[in-house]
């Protein structure tokens, strides 16, 4: 039985986030006070007090994300004896990418807050509030998804954002062109096509400046040769090589999140055990996409120990 570790993206954020972590574990408050310390800012008080809004600001959600999930993943070594090794590959949705890379050993976890702090803010800045925005396709294909997007780019920038599962597309582009899709998309036959609450448009073209800031950022960065290969966002498939690594981070910031295709490419390399770093959202996603794989999110102490136990047993 095959295993990968999975980190969540932006969304997963909530008040309160890694508090039982840090108050049971001092290897997790470790993790919170580093971060803090990178980015010479009280993130972790923000996380535990809020308010959500300014937590789930991209500049802060992005940090506490990874932070949350970097801090199970080392309780889960420290406490429990298990280490990434253990698994074939990990992979991370969006910035979660960061997460995985971290906690594989291409990143430091200073190096990957200040890089996600830069990356929130840069994408934030890319698209003047209002201009754009994403909307999700909820059971629409792909065939289905980008006819409704070549409707709707008549009216402006707009792209296939994320496919993150079976009938789970997301787009994002220009405000009058998503909406223009929404609408193609409705008259195409998709029963719920609805537009998301975000705070900027990710993963299309709009987001070119922020791709600069981080091509700037990420070439400074060092990035070492995970110790577990990262199936990557923008190829769907395992990367070893920091050289690879750095260019797709880059890509990654206009390109589609090919999240379905690389649930696909690991369960392919016989992965039927999917283990989420610090939240539970990739989880059932995952489990709706691949019926017969294990999906285990690793959220509280007791998940910690008890995924511990299920695989020295």
């Amino acid at each position: 039985m095959a295993l990968a570790f999975t980190f969540p993206g932006q969304g997963s954020q909530s008040v309160g986030m890694g508090g039982p972590l840090s108050q049971q574990f001092s290897v997790a408050r470790a993790v919170f006070d580093e971060v803090d310390a990178a980015l010479d800012q009280k993130l972790f008080k923000l996380m535990q007090e809020g308010p959500i809004e300014e937590l789930t600001l991209t500049e802060n959600a992005q940090p506490a994300i990874m932070a949350v999930s970097v801090a199970a993943m080392r309780v889960l070594k420290e406490e429990f004896g298990v280490d990434v090794t253990a698994a074939k590959f990990v992979a991370g949705h969006s910035l979660g990418e960061y997460s995985a890379l971290c906690a594989a050993g291409a990143l430091s976890l200073t190096e990957a807050a200040t890089l996600l702090k830069l990356r929130g803010r840069s994408m934030q800045a890319a698209v003047p509030s209002g201009e754009g925005a994403m909307a999700a396709l909820l059971g629409a294909d792909m065939e289905t998804a980008a006819r409704a997007v070549d409707a709707g780019s008549a009216h402006g920038v707009v792209t296939i954002a994320n496919d993150n599962a079976p009938g789970q597309i997301v787009i994002s582009g220009a405000k009058s062109a998503v909406e223009a899709t929404l609408e193609a998309a409705k008259a195409g036959g998709v029963k719920k096509a609805i537009m998301l609450s975000v705070s900027a448009p990710f993963h299309c073209p709009l987001m070119l400046p922020a791709a600069d800031v981080m091509k700037e950022a990420l070439g400074k960065a060092d990035i070492k040769d995970p110790v577990v290969p990262v199936v990557t966002n923008v190829s769907a498939t395992a990367v070893s090589d920091a050289a690879t690594i750095r260019n797709q981070l880059v890509e990654q910031v206009t390109g589609k999140v090919r999240w379905r295709e690389s649930v696909d490419f690991m369960h392919a390399q016989g992965v039927d055990r999917f283990a989420e770093a610090g939240a539970k959202v990739l989880t059932p996603m995952i489990k709706r996409h691949i019926k017969e794989a294990e999906g285990i999110a690793l959220v509280t102490a007791d998940d910690l120990e008890g995924f511990a136990t299920s695989l020295k047993g």
